[in-house]
Protein backbone atom coordinates (compact mmCIF):
# COMPACT_ATOMS: atom_id res chain seq x y z
CA UNK A 1 0.00 0.00 0.00
CA UNK A 2 1.26 3.53 -1.24
CA UNK A 3 0.47 6.18 1.64
CA UNK A 4 0.96 9.94 0.27
CA UNK A 5 1.62 13.21 2.86
CA UNK A 6 0.75 16.30 0.99
CA UNK A 7 2.95 18.85 2.62
CA UNK A 8 2.84 22.57 1.71
CA UNK A 9 6.23 24.54 1.58
CA UNK A 10 6.66 27.71 2.84
CA UNK A 11 6.93 27.92 7.01
CA UNK A 12 10.41 27.18 8.43
CA UNK A 13 11.42 23.94 7.78
CA UNK A 14 12.70 23.47 11.86
CA UNK A 15 9.63 24.67 13.10
CA UNK A 16 9.93 22.84 15.59
CA UNK A 17 13.15 20.36 15.79
CA UNK A 18 15.17 23.56 15.48
CA UNK A 19 15.27 24.14 19.55
CA UNK A 20 15.07 20.26 20.73
CA UNK A 21 14.29 20.69 24.52
CA UNK A 22 14.84 16.76 24.71
CA UNK A 23 18.59 15.10 25.10
CA UNK A 24 18.39 12.07 24.64
CA UNK A 25 21.00 9.64 26.87
CA UNK A 26 22.93 7.55 24.30
CA UNK A 27 26.12 4.96 25.59
CA UNK A 28 27.68 3.75 22.98
CA UNK A 29 29.67 0.37 23.25
CA UNK A 30 33.18 -0.42 24.49
CA UNK A 31 36.02 0.66 22.09
CA UNK A 32 37.13 -2.97 21.74
CA UNK A 33 33.37 -4.04 20.84
CA UNK A 34 32.86 -1.19 18.67
CA UNK A 35 35.66 -1.73 16.61
CA UNK A 36 34.76 -5.15 15.33
CA UNK A 37 31.33 -3.95 14.26
CA UNK A 38 31.19 -3.56 10.20
CA UNK A 39 29.27 -0.34 9.54
CA UNK A 40 25.77 -2.22 9.01
CA UNK A 41 26.22 -4.15 12.39
CA UNK A 42 26.77 -0.61 14.65
CA UNK A 43 24.45 -0.05 17.57
CA UNK A 44 24.25 2.24 20.61
CA UNK A 45 22.19 1.80 23.73
CA UNK A 46 19.53 4.41 24.69
CA UNK A 47 18.28 4.63 28.11
CA UNK A 48 14.75 5.74 28.53
CA UNK A 49 13.11 5.79 31.75
CA UNK A 50 15.85 3.75 33.51
CA UNK A 51 16.05 1.06 30.89
CA UNK A 52 18.70 0.37 28.06
CA UNK A 53 17.08 -0.48 24.55
CA UNK A 54 20.02 -1.69 22.06
CA UNK A 55 18.98 -0.35 19.05
CA UNK A 56 21.39 -0.50 15.38
CA UNK A 57 22.05 2.26 14.03
CA UNK A 58 20.16 1.18 10.39
CA UNK A 59 17.14 0.06 12.83
CA UNK A 60 15.87 4.05 11.59
CA UNK A 61 11.92 3.19 12.80
CA UNK A 62 13.33 3.22 16.05
CA UNK A 63 15.61 5.93 15.98
CA UNK A 64 12.80 8.08 14.09
CA UNK A 65 10.12 7.62 16.77
CA UNK A 66 12.26 9.77 19.11
CA UNK A 67 12.17 12.93 18.25
CA UNK A 68 15.28 14.48 18.01
CA UNK A 69 17.13 11.48 17.86
CA UNK A 70 18.24 10.74 14.56
CA UNK A 71 19.71 14.39 14.58
CA UNK A 72 21.98 14.16 17.83
CA UNK A 73 22.93 10.66 17.07
CA UNK A 74 24.84 11.14 13.21
CA UNK A 75 25.18 14.99 12.95
CA UNK A 76 25.76 16.11 16.44
CA UNK A 77 27.71 12.77 17.75
CA UNK A 78 28.67 11.48 14.54
CA UNK A 79 28.88 14.57 12.53
CA UNK A 80 27.59 13.33 9.45
CA UNK A 81 28.59 15.91 6.99
CA UNK A 82 26.12 14.09 3.49
CA UNK A 83 23.10 15.75 3.18
CA UNK A 84 24.97 19.21 2.84
CA UNK A 85 27.91 18.07 0.57
CA UNK A 86 25.40 16.68 -2.08
CA UNK A 87 23.86 19.55 -1.82
CA UNK A 88 26.70 21.62 -2.65
CA UNK A 89 28.59 19.71 -4.98
CA UNK A 90 24.98 19.10 -7.18
CA UNK A 91 24.45 23.05 -7.15
CA UNK A 92 28.02 23.67 -7.79
CA UNK A 93 28.07 21.52 -11.25
CA UNK A 94 24.32 23.35 -11.82
CA UNK A 95 26.07 26.54 -11.71
CA UNK A 96 29.27 25.34 -13.92
CA UNK A 97 26.45 24.29 -16.76
CA UNK A 98 24.58 27.25 -16.63
CA UNK A 99 21.30 25.83 -14.68
CA UNK A 100 19.79 26.76 -11.26
CA UNK A 101 18.37 25.10 -8.23
CA UNK A 102 15.19 27.19 -8.65
CA UNK A 103 14.52 24.80 -11.81
CA UNK A 104 14.76 22.00 -10.19
CA UNK A 105 11.89 19.64 -9.21
CA UNK A 106 13.88 16.47 -7.12
CA UNK A 107 13.17 13.38 -5.95
CA UNK A 108 14.39 12.52 -2.86
CA UNK A 109 14.98 8.91 -2.69
CA UNK A 110 15.21 6.73 0.84
CA UNK A 111 14.20 10.58 2.53
CA UNK A 112 14.13 9.56 5.69
CA UNK A 113 13.35 12.61 8.32
CA UNK A 114 13.87 15.03 5.34
CA UNK A 115 18.01 15.94 6.41
CA UNK A 116 18.61 16.22 2.66
CA UNK A 117 15.48 17.84 1.72
CA UNK A 118 16.90 20.44 4.42
CA UNK A 119 20.12 20.83 2.89
CA UNK A 120 18.33 21.12 -0.54
CA UNK A 121 15.35 23.42 -0.09
CA UNK A 122 18.16 25.73 1.20
CA UNK A 123 19.31 26.41 -2.51
CA UNK A 124 15.71 26.87 -3.21
CA UNK A 125 14.73 24.13 -5.56
CA UNK A 126 11.38 24.40 -6.97
CA UNK A 127 9.71 21.07 -6.04
CA UNK A 128 10.58 18.40 -3.43
CA UNK A 129 9.22 15.55 -3.59
CA UNK A 130 9.90 12.41 -0.69
CA UNK A 131 9.90 8.81 -0.87
CA UNK A 132 10.65 6.16 1.82
CA UNK A 133 10.08 2.52 2.66
CA UNK A 134 9.30 3.32 6.41
CA UNK A 135 6.57 4.32 7.74
CA UNK A 136 7.83 6.01 10.52
CA UNK A 137 10.24 8.40 8.34
CA UNK A 138 7.20 9.80 6.95
CA UNK A 139 5.55 10.41 10.27
CA UNK A 140 8.92 11.86 11.00
CA UNK A 141 8.81 14.58 8.83
CA UNK A 142 5.07 15.45 9.66
CA UNK A 143 6.06 15.85 13.00
CA UNK A 144 9.42 17.70 12.76
CA UNK A 145 9.98 19.39 9.55
CA UNK A 146 5.85 19.68 7.70
CA UNK A 147 6.92 22.31 5.39
CA UNK A 148 10.03 20.73 3.36
CA UNK A 149 8.18 18.34 1.11
CA UNK A 150 5.39 19.34 -1.28
CA UNK A 151 4.65 15.49 -1.31
CA UNK A 152 6.04 12.54 0.60
CA UNK A 153 5.05 8.98 -0.45
CA UNK A 154 5.81 5.58 1.30
CA UNK A 155 5.96 3.37 -1.24
CA UNK A 156 8.22 0.23 -2.30
CA UNK A 157 9.84 0.80 -5.37
CA UNK A 158 10.44 -2.80 -5.89
CA UNK A 159 6.55 -3.08 -6.70
CA UNK A 160 5.54 0.47 -7.56
CA UNK A 161 1.72 0.28 -9.00
CA UNK A 162 0.45 2.07 -12.24
CA UNK A 163 -1.42 4.81 -10.35
CA UNK A 164 1.95 5.64 -8.32
CA UNK A 165 3.97 5.56 -10.84
CA UNK A 166 1.63 8.23 -12.87
CA UNK A 167 1.50 10.01 -10.04
CA UNK A 168 5.17 10.45 -9.98
CA UNK A 169 5.69 10.96 -13.66
CA UNK A 170 2.76 14.25 -13.23
CA UNK A 171 5.76 15.75 -11.01
CA UNK A 172 7.86 16.04 -13.77
CA UNK A 173 11.36 15.13 -11.86
CA UNK A 174 14.32 15.85 -12.95
CA UNK A 175 16.72 15.25 -10.49
CA UNK A 176 16.98 12.28 -8.19
CA UNK A 177 18.74 12.56 -5.33
CA UNK A 178 19.86 9.74 -2.98
CA UNK A 179 22.01 10.91 0.48
CA UNK A 180 23.28 7.96 3.06
CA UNK A 181 20.68 5.18 1.64
CA UNK A 182 22.97 3.55 -0.82
CA UNK A 183 24.37 0.11 0.27
CA UNK A 184 24.14 -2.10 3.05
CA UNK A 185 20.98 -3.51 1.61
CA UNK A 186 18.78 -0.54 2.47
CA UNK A 187 17.53 0.55 -1.55
CA UNK A 188 17.60 -2.89 -3.72
CA UNK A 189 19.43 -2.10 -7.35
CA UNK A 190 15.61 -3.08 -8.83
CA UNK A 191 14.18 0.15 -6.60
CA UNK A 192 17.34 2.45 -7.80
CA UNK A 193 16.72 2.01 -11.05
CA UNK A 194 13.01 2.28 -10.76
CA UNK A 195 12.93 6.10 -9.57
CA UNK A 196 15.61 6.60 -12.17
CA UNK A 197 13.80 5.66 -14.88
CA UNK A 198 11.38 8.34 -13.65
CA UNK A 199 13.05 10.84 -15.39
CA UNK A 200 13.96 11.57 -18.90
CA UNK A 201 16.78 12.19 -20.33
CA UNK A 202 18.94 15.06 -19.49
CA UNK A 203 17.86 14.82 -15.99
CA UNK A 204 20.28 15.25 -12.73
CA UNK A 205 21.67 12.21 -10.52
CA UNK A 206 23.31 13.18 -7.25
CA UNK A 207 23.91 10.83 -4.44
CA UNK A 208 26.72 10.12 -2.37
CA UNK A 209 28.10 6.01 -2.02
CA UNK A 210 30.40 4.24 0.85
CA UNK A 211 34.17 4.18 -1.45
CA UNK A 212 34.58 0.87 -1.11
CA UNK A 213 31.28 0.42 -3.18
CA UNK A 214 33.27 1.65 -6.04
CA UNK A 215 36.31 -0.87 -5.70
CA UNK A 216 36.33 -3.53 -7.98
CA UNK A 217 36.78 -6.41 -5.17
CA UNK A 218 33.11 -5.09 -3.85
CA UNK A 219 31.05 -7.71 -6.29
CA UNK A 220 27.59 -7.17 -4.68
CA UNK A 221 24.78 -6.25 -6.58
CA UNK A 222 24.65 -2.72 -5.81
CA UNK A 223 28.08 -1.69 -6.43
CA UNK A 224 28.05 -3.72 -9.71
CA UNK A 225 25.19 -1.79 -10.99
CA UNK A 226 26.58 1.79 -9.74
CA UNK A 227 29.93 0.82 -11.69
CA UNK A 228 28.33 -0.51 -14.89
CA UNK A 229 25.81 2.54 -15.14
CA UNK A 230 28.33 5.32 -14.47
CA UNK A 231 30.50 3.35 -17.34
CA UNK A 232 27.84 3.12 -19.82
CA UNK A 233 26.38 5.46 -22.36
CA UNK A 234 23.30 5.89 -20.00
CA UNK A 235 24.64 7.90 -17.38
CA UNK A 236 27.32 10.76 -18.05
CA UNK A 237 29.65 11.75 -14.96
CA UNK A 238 29.90 15.08 -13.84
CA UNK A 239 31.62 15.19 -10.71
CA UNK A 240 33.11 12.51 -8.27
CA UNK A 241 34.36 13.76 -5.18
CA UNK A 242 36.13 11.84 -1.67
CA UNK A 243 34.68 13.06 1.43
CA UNK A 244 34.23 12.48 4.99
CA UNK A 245 30.96 11.44 5.62
CA UNK A 246 31.11 11.17 9.62
CA UNK A 247 33.17 9.80 12.29
CA UNK A 248 32.63 6.19 13.56
CA UNK A 249 31.88 5.30 17.02
CA UNK A 250 35.45 5.21 17.59
CA UNK A 251 36.22 8.60 15.82
CA UNK A 252 37.67 6.80 12.77
CA UNK A 253 36.99 9.20 9.60
CA UNK A 254 34.19 7.48 7.50
CA UNK A 255 34.59 8.08 3.67
CA UNK A 256 32.28 7.84 1.11
CA UNK A 257 32.28 9.55 -2.92
CA UNK A 258 29.98 12.87 -3.79
CA UNK A 259 28.75 11.76 -7.06
CA UNK A 260 26.67 14.06 -9.17
CA UNK A 261 25.42 12.45 -12.89
CA UNK A 262 23.14 13.44 -15.88
CA UNK A 263 20.76 10.57 -17.26
CA UNK A 264 21.71 10.28 -20.87
CA UNK A 265 18.81 7.89 -22.26
CA UNK A 266 15.49 7.71 -21.43
CA UNK A 267 15.08 4.66 -19.89
CA UNK A 268 17.52 2.38 -18.44
CA UNK A 269 17.21 -0.46 -19.42
CA UNK A 270 15.92 -3.22 -16.45
CA UNK A 271 19.16 -5.61 -16.64
CA UNK A 272 21.43 -3.01 -14.81
CA UNK A 273 19.70 -4.11 -11.90
CA UNK A 274 20.21 -7.62 -12.41
CA UNK A 275 24.37 -7.32 -13.52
Amino acid sequence: MNITAPMPRGRPAWSRIQDRPVRHRVRFPPPGDAETLAQDEAYFHLIESGEQHRIRFHDYAEIYKRPGLYEQLFYDRLKCASPRKVAEVLTGVLEEEGAHPSELRVLDFGAGNGMAAEALDAYGVARLIGVDIEPEAQRAVVRDRPSIYDQYYVADFTDVDDELRGELLDWRIDCLCCVAALGFGDIPPKAFLEALNLMGSDAWVAFNIKETFLDQTDTSGFSRMIRELLLSEHVSLYHLERYRHRLSMDGTPLHYFAIVARKRSETIPPAFANV
